[in-house]
Parts: structure tokens; sequence; C-alpha cells
């Protein structure tokens, strides 16, 4: 039986993708291996969405220390990264994301000594294939492909796509097999999951979400994914209300990416600052103890020193509970690249900048959980002999003790730090109480 080892880089819709190729590999009768040691073939998801350096060194990598082993790269694949994997391995098979179906042509023809190179733009409707989710308790399920939008420094757009909604009724099965199976998360992902049904007359994202409650019974809990503000300010009132049912993860990750009216507009983002204000304004009023989570983008093309003070000033305003932090990096064939660029050593000033401001708040945000008493559903191992549970906020809970995956447990927050909250057992404190 041929071994096949897979290593995925990148968002969840990039885990999501390699878990279907995974369940393709496998209802073809290859075996699946955790080491690219014991495998005959190695198969790496690529990430070129925020650049292309880590995806070339891993290549690199694989290619120096596996010399003797197949190799395929497959994922988030741009027409200009295709000429860099030839300068480091002539015999590497390509597959985009569009062609993930096509696995078991690219493996078998890479076994027979031929380069495949499955690079076309196709409309998969991914959501339908067969699957194999790497995690117990969490199944990440991909609602869309590609993007609504054309912000300037981004290559979504010329990687996945226009937006390519999957159908509504392919959701919601793949949702109830999870929940059948014992899945107690379901990540809802996709590349903006505020664009879904915008292409042609489909059903929009608050429709979506009530026929997955309304249709869906169960014990389980939704995180839906990234949402451009956009899309939030048309749709804010049905969201609010749909953020009330349990069954969803207050938890919301809108990416401001900057706190500057004029950066903003030369990133082609379509709403401003004060639009962002009046949505964390809106969730954190109508949806208690929930989690905002922001992207920044630090050194954007003719970013000026006081341009950047504006984003610190609005993250001092408006205190994410998380923020991902970026680098600008010019991606290739968008505006961003051909405007006048910062240097990388003010680039590097403005995000540890932004990181110390970041850490002071979260730790801030944090505090206020000190006390906390609540439910959470263990969802992965920690490290040190620690387990991780997720709350109703989608805050990580350290908890330490012999738990499952998938495991309900009653906790109260004794102490927290910049990223995570530490929990005890609550019958142990109850314990603790009555001994003294």
């Amino acid at each position: 039986m041929t071994k096949i080892y897979l290593q995925t880089h990148g968002c969840s819709a990039n885990f999501s993708e390699s878990e279907v190729m995974t369940g393709i590999l496998k209802k073809s009768g290859f075996e699946i291996v955790h080491s690219p040691e014991n495998s005959d073939t190695n198969i790496i998801n690529i990430c070129t969405v925020k650049g292309n350096a880590v995806s070339l060194k891993e290549i690199k990598n694989f290619t120096e220390q596996y010399p003797d082993k197949k190799l395929i790269i497959a994922g988030c694949i741009t027409k200009g990264i295709i000429n860099k994997i030839r300068e480091i391995n002539q015999e590497a098979s390509l597959i985009n994301t569009h062609n993930i179906n096509k696995i078991v042509e690219a493996v078998e023809e890479t076994l027979q000594g031929n380069v495949l190179e499955a690079m076309t733009y196709e409309r998969l409707n991914k959501i339908e294939l067969p699957k194999v989710s790497s995690k117990k308790v969490i199944d990440i399920v991909p609602i869309a492909s590609g993007c609504a939008d054309h912000c300037a420094y981004c290559s979504v757009k010329l990687i996945k796509g226009h937006i390519f909604s999957y159908p509504e009724e392919s959701i919601i099965n793949r949702i109830k097999y999870s929940v059948d199976k014992g899945y107690k998360e379901i990540w809802l992902t996709s590349q903006d999951n505020g664009a879904y049904g915008l292409d042609a007359e489909k059903r929009k994202l608050p429709d979506l979400l009530n026929q997955i409650l309304d249709k869906v019974p169960g014990s389980y809990k939704i995180r839906l994914g990234m949402i451009n503000p956009r899309h939030v300010m048309s749709m804010i009132d049905d969201l609010l209300q749909i953020y009330q049912d349990d069954r969803i993860f207050k938890f919301l990750h809108i990416p401001i990416e900057s706190g500057n009216n004029e950066i903003l507009g030369k990133m082609n983002r379509k709403y401003n600052v004060h639009n962002f204000r009046d949505m964390v304004e809106k969730f954190r009023t109508y949806v208690k103890g929930i989690t905002i989570a922001t992207d920044i983008i630090v050194g954007f093309p003719t970013e000026t020193e006081l341009q950047f003070q504006d984003s610190l000033h609005l993250i001092q305003d408006v205190k994410p509970d998380i923020i991902n932090i970026a680098r600008y990096s010019a991606r290739p064939r968008t505006p961003a690249a051909r405007m006048k660029q910062i240097p990388s050593n003010i680039k590097k000033e403005r995000s540890k900048a932004m990181t110390e401001l970041h850490q002071r708040i979260s730790l801030l945000q944090n505090r206020k959980w000190v006390g906390w008493r609540g439910k959470i559903i263990i969802d992965e191992k920690g490290k040190d002999n620690t387990w991780v549970g997720r709350n109703f906020a989608y805050k990580p809970v350290i908890l330490q003790g012999n738990f499952n995956p998938g495991d309900v447990v009653d906790v109260k927050i004794v102490y927290v730090g910049v990223y995570d909250l530490k929990g005890k057992v609550l019958e142990e404190e109850i314990n603790q109480i009555e001994k003294q």
C-alpha cells in the first residue's frame, strides 16, 4: 500500500482541503502516515496569501531532506511562484486549490515519474467530496471559495477567484453528519464568510445560519470565521439576533486592517473607522462577553507615522481581544505592490509597537474573566500534561487533569495570561472550600 504524508500550512480553509485530500486518498486505498520519513510520497499544501517565503523554504527542505521521495505541491499556488518552485524542484507535481479532487491522479502520475500540473480554475463543490477530519471534536466546514472584494494588497482573488458559494443543502447535510458523529464545534470557514451568497441570487449568510440552527438540532457550537466589515454593515441586525442563540460561539472576527481612513481607501476596503467602531460597540452591547478579533497590517505602502499612530489609537480605544498583526509584504500583480514601499526596519518597529500594545490590552481584557464560572468544551491536548477547552466566548481555557476531547467541564477561572485563561475544575474548587 502506497504511503502518503501530507503537511498543511495556512488558514482553516487550507486545513479543510487537506482533510478532503486525505479522504479522497484513503478512499482510493492509499495509506496516510504521520511522518515524511515513513512515506513514499510527500504532499505539501501551501499558503501563498501571506507571502511565498515560508512555502518555498518548506519545499526546499523536503527536496533536500527526502531526495528519493516524490513530492506534490498543492494549495494556493500562484503563477508567480511556479518558476521559483521549479528552481528548487523540477520533478514535483503541482495541483492548485481548484483541483484537489484530482489528488489521486496527481499521486499516481508522480509515482510513475510524470510531472502533473493541474492549475486550471474550476468551480468545485468541495463540501461534497470525501473527507477525514483531523480533529476529534472540531469539524471545519467550508461554505464558499473565493472572494467578492478587490483589496489592493491581497492575492486571494488572484488565487481563489470570485466568490463561489456552496449550496445551502450541502452545508446543512455536512453539519448534520458532523453533529451526528459527535463533533462539538463546527467551524464555518471561507476566505470571507460575509460574502456567502453574493454570487447569483443565492441566500445570504444570515439565511444560511438561520437554516443551520433551525434544521440541525443537537449539542454543538458554531464558530463563525472571518467577515469583512463591509459585509457586516449590511447584515448587522440579523447577525445580532442570530448571536443570541446558545449554539453560536460569542466570537466575531472582523479585520479592520488600518485605523486610518486614507489608508483604508488605498487598501480598497470600502468601510471606514467609524463603521468599525460602531460595529464593535453594537456587538458588545447586545452580545454580552463577546470576543472581538481583528487584523492589522503595519507598514502598508505610503503609511506615514501619523497614520500608523491612528491605528494604535484605534486599538487603544476599541480594545479588541485578539489582534492578528502582519507586516505588509508585497504580493505580485496586486495594486499595492506598485505603490511606494515602507522600509523593512520601519515595518519592524511598527509591528513591535503594535504587538506590545496588543499584549497589554489582551491581558487587561482577560483579567475581566477572573472568577468566571461556567462550562467549557475540551477540544485539544495542551502542553505539559494540560488540556485546552473553549468557553461560550471561544476563550481558550487551560486545565490540568485527565480529560477526553469533547468533555464538557464546569470550571472557574483562577488566573489569566496574555493569550489564554487558566481554569480549575469547579468540583475541585468546591472540595477545597469545604475542607477549609
